[in-house]
């Protein structure tokens, strides 16, 4: 089996890259070239099945080449410009990656005539504003350049579904976080911070709105339940989620604890990192992938601060 997949230099990419070929997949890689090198999250990975392209999104020439020549059994859309602060400063550029670099994919695959199992990597951000347990009934509301952008790209791969018989799945992803994760997003950010402080390197850790709550799960659980509906016989869009929510507060007073440290000491509110239109709470409800994939989390969340402490604690040398 062949798998394709976008993004594979990101925190989802590098973890989905291992379960892949743990299960005995041949994994072709997607990344974009640029100025330096980033490939840290999957340097590690060292196997003769495992191929690394350079392409983008936006290079429809590269995606087409691509797909004639890999033939790929799975295809994993997993690329975008994936934070929602700086889909604010940068709307033109996110639209264009994750609402058009969705369309060149499929047209890249329809155009190679082949009928792989497509996963695309949706978001709990398409909800927006909705309220309660949210699931894949939930009236969408998008509250950012990168919601919207994604909204886009889950209606095109219901679409394609539709109009071609292309085989599609929508993995409505909730929060899900991993010492891999982006220090620029607010739980990673967080961790390292904390143990940067405690190793002398910084003073204070600069935050927005302390109030939002998110449903916060592990990324390498949340990369099994892709490969797990790609596995199902009926393409659908499913919500993978903890069903439980933590706000940002939260999640900063568990790692103190874990640190040792008085939160109260070292944070500090940054009114620059506000959001124009903020999100409030985020809450999944993934009974329907339980009961069709046999999916549930592993990870919750007291865990999931404990390994990423545990992880930026000894990167900065502290344990």
């Amino acid at each position: 089996m062949k798998a394709f997949i976008t993004g594979t230099s990101g925190q989802d990419g590098s973890y989905l890259s291992e379960c892949l070929l743990k299960k005995g997949y041949e994994v072709h890689g997607l990344i974009r070239r640029t100025s330096s090198f980033n490939r840290d999250r999957i340097d590690h990975i060292k196997d003769k099945n495992f191929h690394l392209y350079y392409g983008d999104l936006e290079d429809t020439s590269s995606l087409c080449h691509l797909m004639k020549k890999i033939r790929p059994d799975d295809v994993y859309h997993l690329a975008s410009m994936s934070h929602v602060q700086i889909s604010n400063d940068i709307p033109e550029y996110t639209f264009d990656t994750n609402a058009q670099g969705t369309v060149r994919l499929l047209e890249a695959i329809r155009l190679a005539d082949i009928n792989p199992g497509i996963y695309n990597a949706a978001t709990s951000e398409l909800f927006g504003g909705s309220s309660g347990l949210l699931n894949e009934e939930s009236p969408m509301h998008p509250k950012s350049p990168y919601a919207i952008s994604k909204l886009y790209s889950y209606w095109t791969m219901r679409y394609y579904r539709d109009a071609y018989g292309m085989r599609t799945w929508n993995g409505i992803l909730f929060n899900h976080e991993s010492p891999r994760r982006g220090e620029n997003f607010i739980t990673r950010k967080i961790t390292l911070s904390i143990a940067r402080i405690l190793s002398g390197k910084q003073k204070f850790l600069e935050v927005g709105n302390m109030a939002a709550k998110r449903d916060w799960g592990y990324a390498p659980d949340y990369v099994e339940a892709m490969w797990m509906m790609l596995q199902s016989s009926n393409p659908d869009d499913y919500v993978i989620a903890t069903g439980e929510t933590h706000s940002v507060k939260e999640f900063i007073d568990e790692s103190c604890v874990f640190a040792d440290v008085d939160p109260d000491k070292i944070v500090k509110i940054n009114q620059d990192y506000i959001r124009p239109v903020d999100v409030g709470c985020l809450c999944g409800d993934y009974k329907k992938a339980k009961e069709r994939l046999g999916w549930e989390p592993k990870v919750k969340f007291k865990e999931l601060v404990k390994i990423m402490m545990e992880e930026d604690m000894k990167k900065e040398k502290l344990i």
